[in-house]
C-alpha cells in the first residue's frame, strides 16, 4: 500500500470482539459495550497508518478493510 490517504472500513457483523484493533490503534478503533469494533476515524492521519495496517493484519475475523487512493 502507498503512503497516500488511507480509508478504513469495518464490518461489525464479522467482528468477534477480540479487541486487537483497539489495542494496536486506539486513536482509530474502540470497542462498544458489547465488545465489538467501533471505528473512530475512517480517514486516519499518516502517523497512524502503520498501526492501522497492523490492526487489520491481526484481526482474526478480517472485519477491517483498508483502501488507498492510488
Amino acid at each position: 500500500m502507498t503512503d497516500g490517504p488511507l480509508r478504513v472500513g469495518v464490518d461489525r457483523r464479522l467482528c468477534c470482539g477480540a479487541g486487537m484493533c483497539a489495542l494496536l490503534a486506539p486513536e482509530v478503533f474502540d470497542q462498544c459495550d458489547e465488545g465489538f469494533v467501533l471505528l473512530l476515524d475512517p480517514g486516519p492521519p499518516a502517523a497512524a497508518h502503520a498501526a492501522v495496517r497492523e490492526a487489520a493484519d491481526q484481526c482474526p475475523c478480517s472485519a477491517i478493510t483498508l483502501h488507498t487512493a492510488d
